[in-house]
């Protein structure tokens, strides 16, 4: 009997991913119309750039346990197909394991093409992958800083240069052989010719953060860029969401490895710093930048130091707030919406941070607002005066024409006195 009570209790306290995610019940807001008996999911093909990492991992078993195809695109230089496959161990037969570097773009175009190969099409694209160097921005050199943006934002251009042409020209064909321009699409009928885009950005993409300073800088470029190809690839029906997450805690239990482990708890903080961060831990794409910050940085409660503080107060004993599984299923809801949103912020954090980033941006507006609007100002004056003017003359020149109306009035009243004598 205890045996059994133990391994009930076992069993519960790492349950599979599938049943986690029927707990979770989150959902989009109805404005998106999110998967559901009035939007019944259709079987999607995926690409999951970085699905070996933290959160890519998740997502991949996310659209997996919903029957969906996935190709499973792991890191190059860290994983081997074999080691890709074994993360999914149970979907043989729906998952694709690959591997590429997004910062070479003849390895992200064999992904594509390979996958296209495989399943016959792509419908939606995630890019999970990211690299950010932690250390003040004068103690980054030229190396740190050009990996980033290779990583965060060429990485994403590369991705979409390889795989917007194929989005579009399936737009295009369908387009072509419909009957009549703008033929009425049936709702029965497949609503993702186009495409879709899920590019992981960060809350660092919507608000600075001491100590991640050339990360957000990147982080803001793919951001630009993806709202700026929206308004460009919107005739195409291709569809994008950045996706913003919080602080992702690691509650993924399927597959535990060795390199879950926390750390160990008898080194001290103060030395965290010098750890190598082993792969598949939280926060394992941050490198913290060696060696420790220059002396002016390397005061305790320097604000430069604040990305590190973070990494070691909420790594160590895996506190972050946001529950990885349920972002997941989130995103793979994002990937069946039919009006997916321009930005999904995952967390309380990521929420609370970036509206109070706006709020202080809105502030700061109205506060300076009456500064930089003088030559308008005065050039609304100039137009008002000259609409003052015109009104003026509008009104003589309607004056005038009564005028001339009354004397007509009276010519013609004094012939018909005339005629009648």
């Amino acid at each position: 009997m205890a045996d059994a009570v133990n391994a009930k209790v076992a069993a519960s306290s790492t349950p599979p991913l599938a049943a986690m995610i029927r707990r979770t019940k989150l959902q989009l807001p109805a404005s998106c119309d999110p998967p559901g008996p009035h939007n019944a999911p259709q079987q999607r093909v995926w690409i999951i750039f970085g699905a070996t990492g933290h959160i890519g991992r998740s997502v991949v078993k996310a659209a997996l346990s919903h029957n969906d195809l996935v190709t499973a695109v792991g890191q190059a230089y860290e994983d081997t197909v074999v080691s890709v496959q074994a993360s999914f161990p149970s979907f043989p037969h729906h998952c694709l394991p690959l591997l590429c570097d997004v910062r070479i773009r003849s390895t992200v175009d064999g992904a594509i093409q390979q996958s296209i190969a495989h399943w016959g099409r792509v419908d939606v694209i995630a890019n999970c992958t990211g690299y950010g160097v932690i250390g003040a921005c004068e103690d980054q050199d030229d190396y740190d800083i050009r990996n980033q943006f290779e990583t965060n934002f060429f990485g994403t251009l590369n991705i979409i240069h390889a795989s917007l042409p194929y989005f579009r020209s399936r737009h295009q064909s369908r387009s072509s052989s419909a009957n009549e321009p703008g033929e009425y699409q049936s709702p029965d009928e497949p609503d993702y010719i186009g495409g879709r885009y899920l590019i992981f950005s960060s809350t660092s993409g919507a608000l600075g953060v001491p100590g991640l300073g050339p990360y957000s800088a990147t982080k803001h470029a793919v951001e630009g860029l993806i709202e700026s190809m929206l308004y460009e690839t919107h005739v195409f029906n291709i569809k994008a969401t950045l996706v913003e997450p919080g602080y992702l805690r690691q509650d993924d239990f399927d597959t535990p490895t060795s390199s879950d482990a926390p750390p160990d708890p008898t080194i001290p903080v103060e030395s965290a710093s010098q750890r190598q961060i082993p792969h598949n831990r939280p926060f394992t794409h941050f490198l913290i930048k060696q060696p420790l910050p220059s002396s002016v940085y390397a005061d305790p409660t320097a604000p430069a130091g604040h990305a590190r503080r973070m990494v070691q107060w909420l790594g160590g004993d895996n506190r972050q707030p946001t529950s990885t599984v349920r972002s997941a299923e989130l995103v793979w809801q994002l990937g069946h919406c039919r009006f997916p949103p321009l930005r999904l912020l995952l967390g309380g954090f990521a929420v609370e941070s970036v509206r109070d980033r706006l709020r202080c941006v809105i502030e700061e507006i109205e506060d300076w607002k009456h500064l930089g609007f003088g030559e308008d100002s005065a050039g609304r004056e100039e137009v008002e005066i000259k609409e003052e003017q015109m009104d003026d003359d509008d009104d003589e020149g309607m004056e005038e024409d009564v005028d001339e109306e009354m004397e007509d009035e009276q010519v013609n009243s004094v012939e018909a006195a005339h005629g009648d004598g």
